[in-house]
């Protein structure tokens, strides 16, 4: 299974995640609070997926797509959102994100993003 690193600035809304990526058999390699502790930790970790929150202190996540992405071009990232957060999924999609799921997440489509993004 895939190794993925989880960010967002809830630390709630991490342990959801990552309980849920667990369930589906994924290993957690790392997980960051906010945009740039994510980019040290893609570097660090070199995770096959990144699930990224849009909207974070420090630098927002799709600031941190584009950082990834300018170092790892073939970096695999998720955004997530809030629903009505439809601009910024544009923004992040054309910053280099792969795929979205909207909170309150539900396993099904996080699972579907997952193999879709990794081409299971």
């Amino acid at each position: 299974m895939a190794k993925i690193m989880v960010v967002d600035d809830a630390a709630f809304m991490r342990m959801m995640l990552k309980d849920m990526l667990a369930g589906l058999g994924h290993d957690i390699v790392a997980e960051a609070g906010n945009g740039l502790e994510a980019v040290k930790a893609y570097e660090a970790n070199k995770p096959d997926l990144v699930t990224m929150d849009i909207t974070m202190p420090e630098m927002d996540g799709i600031e941190a797509v584009r950082s990834i992405r300018s170092t790892n071009p073939d970096a695999k990232i998720i955004m997530c959102s809030a629903m009505g957060q439809q601009a910024m999924i544009v923004d992040a999609i054309q910053a280099g994100a792969k795929d979205f799921i909207v909170k309150p997440f539900q396993k099904d489509r996080v699972e579907l993003a997952i193999n879709k993004v990794l081409g299971v």
